[in-house]
C-alpha cells in the first residue's frame, strides 16, 4: 500500500483539513482512509479523489523524534574525513522540522551553506524497545523518502550537529509511506537543479534496516510514528538558493523541494 497526507482540493467536497488516504494500484485515485493509518489501520471512507486535484503532505505526523543515523556508507565517511564507524551514529532532528513534497526549505540568516542528503527513511507503526533483529519488520508501517537538510557551515563551527540539522524546513519527506516496499539494492540518488549528485544504491549502507532499528530500540523507546532516517551516500553538496532539489528510491518514489531565498 501506498499511504499519502493530503490537503483536498477546493472542490472535492471533502473540505479543508488535512486528510489521508489509499493511493490505489493506478497511481491517479486517492481512496480517503478514516484516520491516521498508523493508529487507526487503514478503512475505506468511500470517498474518493484524484492525486492530480490534491496538494500532497508529509505523509507521517511524527508526533515524538526523528531519530537519524550518520556516516553510514563508507563513501560518505570518507568524504567527511571519518573513519567507518563500529556502530551506528544516532543523532535527532525536531519533529517541527519535517515538511512535505513540494514544500520550501527555508535557508536559514545565520548559515552560508546549506547541503542536500539524500536518505531512506523507516517509519515506526508500533511503540516498541530493545527490538530483536528477527522483529524489526513487525514494528515497521513503512518507507518513505527523506532529505536530511544540513547547515553544513554552522555543523563545522559547533562541533555537533543539532542546530546544523534541526531548522524548521529541514526534513522533507515524501511523497507517500510504502508499507511493501523492501530495502535491497536500489538506487538512491539527489538532483540539484536538474544536475546529479548523489547515486548510490541501498545495500551500499554499513548498517542495514535490521541493525538499525535493533540498535536504535537499544538506546530509546520507539513510538508509533516516529522517523528513523537511514544516512545518506557520497555526493553530499550545497544546494541552490531559489533553487530546487529531488531526492529519488528506486521503486519508492522521489521527493522534490524548491528552496528560498538566502536568509
Amino acid at each position: 500500500m501506498r499511504i499519502v497526507r493530503f490537503s483536498p482540493g477546493p472542490n472535492s467536497g471533502l473540505g479543508t483539513d488535512p486528510l489521508f488516504g489509499l493511493l490505489e494500484e493506478d497511481g491517479t485515485n486517492i481512496s480517503v482512509i478514516a484516520g491516521d493509518p498508523i493508529y487507526a489501520g487503514v478503512s475505506k471512507t468511500g470517498a474518493v479523489t484524484q492525486l492530480s486535484d490534491v496538494r500532497l503532505l508529509a505523509p507521517v505526523i511524527p508526533r515524538s523524534k526523528v531519530v537519524c543515523i550518520g556516516k553510514n556508507y563508507a563513501d560518505h565517511a570518507a568524504e567527511m574525513g571519518s573513519e567507518v564507524p563500529s556502530e551506528p551514529i544516532i543523532f535527532l532532528k525536531p519533529n517541527t522540522s519535517v515538511i512535505g513534497p513540494n514544500d520550501t526549505i527555508v535557508w536559514p540568516a545565520m548559515s552560508e551553506r546549506v547541503d542536500h542528503e539524500a536518505e531512506l527513511a523507516i517509519v515506526i507503526g508500533r511503540i516498541c524497545k530493545d527490538v530483536p533483529r528477527e522483529r524489526v519488520n513487525d514494528v515497521i508501517f513503512g518507507y518513505t523518502v527523506a532529505n536530511d537538510v544540513t547547515a553544513r557551515d554552522l555543523q563545522k563551527k559547533d562541533g555537533q550537529w543539532s542546530r546544523a540539522k534541526g531548522f524548521d524546513t529541514f526534513c522533507p519527506l515524501g511523497p507517500w509511506i510504502d508499507t511493501d516496499f523492501i530495502p535491497g539494492t536500489q538506487r538512491i540518488t539527489a538532483t540539484v537543479n536538474n544536475e546529479l549528485k548523489q547515486d548510490a544504491h541501498l545495500n551500499q549502507m554499513i548498517f542495514g534496516v535490521a541493525e538499525i532499528v535493533q540498535f536504535v530500540s537499544q538506546v530509546m523507546t520507539l513510538l508509533p510514528g516516529d522517523v528513523i532516517l537511514t544516512g545518506t551516500p557520497a555526493g553530499i553538496g550545497p544546494i541552490q538558493p531559489q533553487g530546487s532539489v529531488t531526492v529519488a528510491i528506486e521503486g519508492l518514489g522521489e521527493l522534490t523541494n524548491r528552496v528560498s531565498a538566502r536568509g
